[in-house]
């Protein structure tokens, strides 16, 4: 890993638990063993390495949605599974969510750059809610009011991981499973017409997921 990489990564992890502000380019130097002018050479401010940082985690989250969206079913089958992507990235990575977390609460400009990055797939699960709420198999309301409450809910809830282990207590992998299960369980009886059917997300064109990738797989990703 190069020295830039290197430079992100304890970026990410400092930004994401400590916080932007009361990280310093003097502590993560020392945190490396570098001198503040290497980071400098690379990143020629504090604001330079944060966007360097978010579209790092901006792009690594939505290459794990679009994976999971790859290999989902149509209808609710794909809100499940981005769901539970995220959750898997709350366990493996952790710092990744509490960077997403401490970008929306510092906002423009940061949390527009990340919004930037995620727009492909922002405009994608619009495209998608619209034609499951058309076909009657979810709730008809304004798709992009339910996209920003269940991005600030999902995101919230998976970064209590986060939140825990700076209070000193290490979540479990079952209390995360719970956890996961109540949130669909809600967004499930938030979004879904009761005998509304399977969905459309497979003829629509338009869903998340539509094209699925070169392995065009169509069952649920439940791991």
């Amino acid at each position: 890993m190069g020295t830039d990489e290197r430079v992100i990564e304890a970026a990410i992890s400092s930004f994401g638990t400590r916080g932007y502000e009361a990280t310093s380019l003097d502590a993560l130097a020392a945190e490396l063993g570098i001198r503040k002018q290497t980071i400098l050479y690379w990143f020629p401010s504090k604001e330079a390495l944060l966007e360097a940082v978010i579209d790092r985690c901006g792009a690594e989250l939505a290459a794990a949605l679009e994976d999971a969206l790859a290999r989902a079913g149509p209808g609710w089958d794909r809100v499940e599974a981005v769901v539970r992507s995220v959750f898997r990235l709350a366990l493996r990575r952790p710092a990744l969510l509490g960077l997403l977390r401490e970008v929306s609460r510092l906002g423009p400009p940061a949390s527009t750059r990340l919004m930037d990055e995620l727009d492909p797939l922002v405009e994608r699960a619009r495209a998608f809610l619209e034609a499951e709420m058309a076909a009657g198999t979810m709730r008809v309301t304004d798709p992009r009011l339910v996209l920003l409450s269940a991005y600030s809910t999902v995101i919230g809830v998976a970064t209590e991981v986060e939140v825990q282990r700076a209070l000193g207590v290490e979540p479990t992998l079952r209390a995360m499973v719970v956890r996961r299960r109540e949130l669909l369980a809600f967004l499930r009886s938030a979004l879904v017409v009761p005998g509304g059917g399977g969905g459309v997300s497979d003829r629509s064109g338009g869903a998340p997921g539509a094209g699925r990738g070169a392995r065009g797989r169509d069952r649920p990703a439940r791991r």
